[in-house]
């Protein structure tokens, strides 16, 4: 299978901007996890619901609430955009689209992992010394490293395939936003495009099966550990 110099383009955007949105969300989803798994306030539930919107909204609403956020007359957009930082119809806005909407995912399945640490370990260390953030990186993240992966994983994929929002916040440009989802949906509307269709179909069917199958395989241990204790 031989993709063209324009298939490659669209898969090596996809697999950055999944990528990055990762490595991005990543410490506010730690965060996150660890204050929704260990403390109790008010405004809880308000911030869960907000936190599960993109998995429920139609993608295309999340990206349209991006654009009037983010775009560049959008509340937050048009300051930014003075100090030079543009989202819309860049890369970039690429990477906060493909974030958001893996976000939730990547929040449940750290959430669930910090949930299963033993938080006797953790009293301990505190009655020896340790700080809270000490306790944090030292007891509570080795101990969830398996549902960390899962989660980074998890939105990997999710981000990976993102459409919707891509689609409506930073639109379809060659080399710029046209992301491997959006290469396949304008492959389908052309007459002689289904060749490419199906490679890249293909492609994304790999990627989707590898990051499933590395998510379950962490997932599982994680539930086999806690089975045994």
């Amino acid at each position: 299978m031989s993709l063209t110099p324009a298939e490659w383009s669209a898969l090596g955007l996809s697999l950055r901007v999944a990528s990055i949105s990762v490595v991005v969300s990543l410490p506010f989803a730690l965060g996150l996890a660890w204050l929704l798994s260990r403390k109790q306030f008010p405004g809880r539930l308000l911030l869960e619901s907000l936190m599960f919107l993109p998995l429920t909204l139609p993608p295309v609403v999340t990206g349209y609430a991006l654009l009037v956020l983010f775009g560049r007359h959008g509340w937050i957009g048009e300051a930014l955009a003075q100090i030079g930082i543009v989202f819309a119809f860049r890369w970039t806005g690429a990477v906060l689209a493909a974030a958001v909407m893996g976000f939730p995912l990547l929040v449940l399945s750290i959430r669930v992992a910090f949930d299963q640490v033993d938080q006797r370990l953790e009293r301990a260390a505190e009655t020896l010394g340790a700080s809270a953030w000490r306790r944090f990186v030292t007891i509570v993240v080795p101990l969830s490293r398996r549902g960390i992966i899962a989660g980074c994983v998890l939105a990997f994929a999710r981000a990976f395939g993102e459409f919707g929002a891509t689609i409506t916040f930073v639109s379809s440009i060659p080399g710029e936003t046209r992301t491997l989802p959006i290469a396949i949906y304008e492959l389908m509307s052309l007459s002689d495009g289904d060749g490419g269709v199906q490679r890249l179909t293909v492609v994304a069917l790999i990627v989707a099966f590898a990051a499933t199958a590395v998510a379950a395989a962490m997932g599982g241990a994680l539930w086999g550990r806690r089975r045994r204790d």
